[in-house]
């Protein structure tokens, strides 16, 4: 491995390895701390989406801490971090303990050593940041977060509106249920200028609420048969169309499939090959033909690694597990993945949903960030939706939109609750989607969302918000909002579930 400083105080990681062996892993090692002293809280990232997981802990030598890791000691108000930088060419992960910190590279390709020959990857640059007292710790992670990522790709206009997914779990619904969505948001959005979207969620293919493959070149026969139909017809009443899809994954023969795991009816496709990319960016070119201007992408760590990863696991890969081409790494791949699909988009906005943030920044304009909330539990909500907004708000506009996922508003969660998590998530400036049950809807609701929705679509509050409480809980109460602090109350009334529902 070489490392070379650049003028700016980055350092430049490059990793050669011309023998048939390859390589897998590669650790560096700072025998000091970026503040000049062990820190006594220490924030990381997740690989992928957050799982309610996210959190402040004291020092934990062998907590993986994937991307960056903060540092922060409240007696002295000091706080500083390392990072690296966006679309690295390596799965990288940080540990922190008493005597220095750790960086730890995964250059394999799969679970496999990567085997790049005469060629010499570029596996990461590292970037830091060091701040005192005047500033907290959410505003010390602003500037790392800017530091990693040179070069988001971000939306022009503020990224509001609807998902059908939390009321119809893509199940029992066709285009008349999608155009009076269309109709619903379009009402809350009213005459403002900048208009919503309305999203087509899982369920309008065959094998809807499951998640199913392609191919993605019709609708469900009998229901969807007419996709650019659908699409005007959410256009002309105010609403610009969008679509969900699972690009990795496919319920017949397709060229590009792999041969090692799925079953019949659910196999991936391998990402590192050509064919794959190709039927990839046919999908989407496809999507933008019939009209859609908003493209989520959903899936593909799961359909790349056959997990997720909650709890955040060391490395994202298991052992022998592999991919057909063995000459570039597990984060080059993802990366062409991520960039043939932006490139097939044109100027439609896409949003990456189960996708490997830090390697999607710059090539989404809107990321989901966290798993997924609930029509059904507010526990789920609370757990995943209030922590990702809270622990991974510094990245918003600075590696993509954030998307804390949609404000439910269903008759079996309880509408007093999800209002709060709307109105933190208007007035942050974040993607705000709702999913809203028509029987759910009642003049106080309409009320409640429309407020919201049109605050959404000016930006926000001015200033966003900023967590307060952050480093003592996962779900923040206190939030700093245009110059006011604000309480919510996230607890039912018996607190929260210790189990998770589905």
């Amino acid at each position: 491995m070489t490392a070379r400083q650049d003028a700016g105080g980055s350092l430049r990681l490059r990793v050669a390895a011309p023998g048939p062996q390859g390589v897998s892993k590669v650790a560096l090692r700072w025998r000091h701390h970026p503040g000049g002293r062990p820190p006594a809280l220490v924030l990381g990232d997740t690989w992928e989406r957050s799982y309610g997981d996210l959190q402040w802990r004291g020092i934990q030598p062998e907590r993986p801490l994937p991307w960056y890791w903060l540092g922060t000691d409240p007696a002295t108000g000091t706080t500083a971090g390392l990072g690296v930088r966006t679309r690295a060419g390596a799965l990288c992960s940080w540990t922190v303990d008493e005597d220095g910190t750790t960086l730890w590279l995964d250059v394999r390709s799969g679970g496999l050593p990567v085997l790049p020959g005469e060629r010499e990857l570029a596996a990461a640059t590292v970037v830091g940041v060091t701040a005192d007292g005047s500033v907290t710790p959410y505003t010390a992670l602003q500037p790392l977060c800017s530091a990693m990522s040179p070069d988001p790709l971000l939306p022009e206009q503020p990224v509001v509106g609807c998902n059908n997914w939390y009321y119809a779990y893509g199940r029992d619904f066709g285009p008349d249920a999608v155009l009076r969505d269309a109709d619903t948001i379009a009402e809350y959005a009213g005459d403002h200028p900048v208009r919503p979207f309305c999203v087509v969620d899982d369920g309008w293919t065959e094998g809807g609420g499951s998640a199913p493959g392609g191919p993605w070149d019709t609708g469900l026969p009998g229901v969807f048969d007419d996709m650019a139909g659908l699409a005007a017809g959410m256009a002309e009443r105010g609403a610009r169309p969008g679509v969900w899809f699972r690009p990795l994954l496919s319920r017949i023969e397709t060229k590009g499939m792999r041969t090692d795991v799925g079953r019949p009816g659910r196999i991936p496709l391998d990402p590192s090959l050509d064919d794959t990319l190709t039927t990839v960016a046919a999908d989407v070119a496809r999507f933008r033909a019939w009209g859609f201007e908003l493209i989520k992408h959903d899936f593909s760590t799961y359909d790349v690694f056959g997990r997720f990863h909650p709890d955040t696991p060391p490395e994202m890969a298991g052992p022998g597990w592999r991919l057909a081409d063995r000459t570039r790494t597990t984060a080059e791949v993802l990366v062409a993945l991520y960039r043939a699909i932006a490139e097939a988009a044109g100027d439609a906005l896409v949003i990456g949903c189960n996708t490997v943030g830090h390697l999607a920044a710059g090539l989404v304009q809107v990321q989901r960030t966290g798993d997924d909330t609930s029509g059904r539990h507010w526990e789920r909500t609370r757990r995943m939706g209030i922590n990702t907004l809270g622990f991974r708000l510094a990245q918003h506009n600075r590696f993509y939109a954030l998307d804390a996922d949609c404000v439910p508003c269903t008759p079996a969660t309880e509408w007093a609750l999800n209002r709060q998590f709307l109105d933190l998530v208007a007035r942050s400036g974040t993607a705000l989607f709702v999913s809203v049950d028509p029987a759910a809807r009642t003049a106080q609701t309409d009320a409640d969302l429309t407020a919201a929705v049109r605050l959404a679509l000016d930006g926000g509050a001015p200033g966003g918000v900023e967590p307060l409480d952050w480093l003592s809980t996962t779900a923040p109460r206190r939030w700093r909002s245009a110059g006011e602090d604000l309480t919510y109350s996230w607890s039912q009334p018996w607190g929260a579930w210790p189990l998770l529902p589905g």
